[in-house]
């Protein structure tokens, strides 16, 4: 090893503190939306760092006593607590939306667009649009649980430091996922019924009306995919370092 690691490595401060203390720090930034990625940011490099150096650093402690863990869970107690918030207001407001996409597939499944022969059999049985339509509202409320189920999750987790790690960004990414996936089925199910309804009498109505069926699924998507990549992108990207493989340096 050269003696510019070497210094990196063997260097402490007037305070004591070594090179994992120092990443223990917080650093303010503003480049980062929201305070949990802002966490999950800090921990992802208390950790890169914590894998290159040696062992022992790990529980050497400063001038006051304290092991780089016990600086890093100091300096972020404010930034958890605003992670916490953000996430849980995050969570509570997809929940709603969530539930609300539940409620509305699950009463559509039995009520049946043209409705039943004297048998009980449904009148469009055979038609495409009905396929779809069952497949869609079927699709939807799968989606809809798990979304609802996801962002549950959220708002009953402990918040420790290490959720922030990858827990609760996989269950949000997920739960934003699947509320979109929901959307688009309950969107594409009410489509498909209004067909059902409308195609032998005002054929002229339906198509823009489900072309317009769109713009909502089309809006959600363009405001919550740059949260959705920055969450997928920070939780499952390369890391910090961007290094091929783990080196201790000693």
């Amino acid at each position: 090893m050269n003696w510019e690691k070497h210094y990196v490595i063997s260097y402490r401060d007037k305070a004591r503190d070594n090179l994992l203390h120092l990443a223990g720090r917080l650093e303010p930034s503003n480049r980062i939306s929201g305070a949990a990625l802002q966490m999950q940011r800090e921990l992802q490099w208390f950790k890169e760092v914590e894998n290159i150096v040696r062992p022992s650093f790990k529980e050497r402690e400063n001038n006051e006593g304290k092991t780089p863990r016990e600086v890093f869970t100091e300096e972020h107690k404010e930034l958890v607590v605003k992670g916490e918030e953000w996430m849980k207001s995050t969570a509570s407001s997809c929940t709603v939306v969530a539930a609300l996409v539940v409620t509305v597939v699950f009463a559509a499944a039995f009520t049946l667009p043209g409705g039943n022969n004297s048998n009980g059999t449904p009148v469009y049985l055979h038609d495409l649009s009905f396929l779809i339509f069952t497949v869609s509202n079927a699709l939807g409320l799968f989606a809809s649980s798990t979304s609802v189920l996801m962002f549950l999750g959220i708002l009953t987790s402990r918040y420790s430091e290490e959720d922030f790690l990858r827990a609760l960004p996989m269950r949000m990414c997920i739960g934003l996922i699947t509320l979109f996936l929901s959307m688009a089925f309950m969107l594409a199910a009410f489509s498909c019924s209004l067909h059902i309804v409308l195609v032998h009498r005002l054929k002229w109505v339906a198509a823009p009306i489900i072309l317009l069926a769109g713009i909502p699924v089309t809006l959600f998507g363009f405001l919550q995919f740059p949260l959705l990549v920055e969450i997928v992108s920070s939780t499952f990207g390369p890391s910090i370092f961007r290094r091929q493989g783990k080196e201790i340096i000693y």
